[in-house]
């Protein structure tokens, strides 16, 4: 999304392909990706669900993790929306680790990753302004 440009629907419509190009000069280079993620985790901490974890995402692209590649088809998606230039609000952090202590009720979870985790050199988030530290239990 356009560096640096918070709120509106453009991270809605990218993660529903309906991302119109004429909408903004950044969205013209990105409006035919087909991406998704599960969850998304607004500036403010509100949470928005595009796919069900039970489901397949399409945030991981090209990936691998301890060997594993497609990390598509074991995890899940969780973005939020920042960059890897600035900190994160206390929200996202507040609505992260609820979101992880759920999950975690539901599911095994292995170990909680970037996107720079598991493509290095494709992607770099959640980048150096992510404090992991503040995640609760982590395994990474």
């Amino acid at each position: 999304m356009p560096p640096n440009q918070y709120g509106g629907n453009g991270i809605i419509e990218l993660f529903t392909n309906q991302l119109n190009p004429d909408e903004h000069p950044y969205y013209a280079g990105i409006h035919t990706r087909k991406v998704s993620s599960h969850f998304l985790i607004r500036r403010d901490g509100r949470l928005i669900q595009f796919v069900s974890s039970l489901n397949r995402a399409w945030h991981a692209g090209i990936s691998n993790w301890q060997g594993r590649e497609r990390c598509n088809d074991f995890s899940v998606g969780i973005e939020l929306e920042g960059s890897d230039f600035e900190i994160f609000e206390n929200a996202q952090y507040q609505t992260l680790e609820n979101l992880i202590a759920a999950l975690s009720k539901a599911y095994e979870i292995q170990a909680i990753v970037g996107h720079s985790d598991i493509a290095p050199g494709r992607k770099t988030d959640p980048g150096p302004y992510f404090d992991w530290a503040r995640l609760d239990k982590i395994n990474h």
